[in-house]
């Protein structure tokens, strides 16, 4: 993978930021997310997507946008599973910071706007933010509001950054997406182990929107649990005690987020 040099803390603000996203028959709410990013007031970014084998519409979406726009590039790859194609687009991208966003969720115009200023006053290699989850009739059903600053130790007990919400510098290195459950906590666990600690965009309102799907990978617990404790065990190797607590932890602060009203 490209690590280009990253842009001093002085020129964040024109800094390029690559946007990975990716897509799997992700055609109902594609337009959205897509739009979303290349509304961004901060003008200097590529989305890079890649298409894991869609059998719908998606490609035919993409390459229009393509058309529209330069800045969005377009990766095509068989089925291979989202982790395989977050390394795609990680292998592709040119920026000198990279943020995600998934084919059915999207983002407040100003997101990364906010998101680089705050990483420039700070300091900070990596950051995220607040998010709303909503579900697919449009109700807003709660909001995260994670700590204002975090460290490994910290993502250990509360996965407190949100996919969609989190940026790095790639000076960090890019590393991988295993294929694991919950191959997004175990990335950002990595980032965090490698940065020392990240920074809420400072912000008063959410800047990320994440779409709740009946049914979703993420709404069956027990499954997540097993991934959860995987992750615990086999990536970051943590002693039997040491899992079992911040597993308990885990699952508190997992419920919280998911209560009406949560801020």
């Amino acid at each position: 993978m490209t690590s280009p040099v990253p842009a001093a803390a002085a020129d964040l603000q024109a800094a390029r930021v690559s946007v990975v996203m990716p897509v799997y028959d992700a055609e109902r709410t594609l337009a959205q997310s897509v739009d979303s990013v290349l509304g961004q007031t901060h003008r200097a970014l590529e989305l890079v997507t890649v298409d894991d084998g869609s059998r719908d519409g998606s490609v035919r979406l993409l390459e229009d946008r393509a058309r529209s726009d330069d800045r969005v590039k377009l990766v095509r790859q068989a089925n291979a599973g989202v982790a395989a194609a977050r390394n795609a687009g990680l292998a592709a991208a040119t920026g000198s910071h990279i943020a995600f966003l998934d084919s059915d969720d999207w983002w407040h115009p100003r997101k990364l706007e906010l998101q680089l200023a705050t990483m420039r006053r700070s300091g900070a290699k990596v950051s995220y933010g607040s998010y709303l989850r909503v579900a697919e009739d449009g109700r807003t059903l709660s909001r995260v509001e994670p700590p204002a600053t975090i460290g490994y130790r910290d993502l250990l007990r509360s996965n407190h950054i949100g996919h969609l919400t989190g940026m790095y510098d790639r000076s960090l290195g890019d590393g991988e997406f295993l294929k694991i459950g919950h191959e997004d906590y175990a990335f950002w666990l990595d980032r965090l182990r490698r940065a020392g600690r990240a920074v809420r965009i400072e912000h008063d309102e959410p800047l990320a929107f994440y779409l709740v799907r009946a049914g979703s990978l993420s709404s069956n617990k027990l499954r997540a649990a097993r991934w959860q404790w995987r992750i615990y065990r086999e990536v970051e190797h943590l002693p039997l005690p040491q899992a079992a607590g911040y597993m308990a932890s885990y699952v508190v602060n997992a419920l919280a987020k998911r209560k009406p009203g949560n801020r």
